[in-house]
């Protein structure tokens, strides 16, 4: 499920403050260094450092 257009221009990565880029069901974090992935559940991101996924 899409995010509502314009919600994805002023999200940041809570850890690093990179932009976010939408893939599957996940936000990941533009800046390589940091790369995480945050879930996106229900239409809602849950962007809690806890929550994401460490890059592979």
């Amino acid at each position: 499920m899409p995010l509502e257009s314009g919600l994805l221009e002023i999200l940041a990565c809570p850890a690093c403050h990179a932009p976010l880029t939408e893939q599957d069901t996940e936000l990941i974090c533009t800046d390589t260094s940091c790369g995480l992935a945050y879930p996106v559940r229900d239409g809602i991101p849950v962007l809690l450092v806890d929550e994401a996924r460490r890059p592979a």
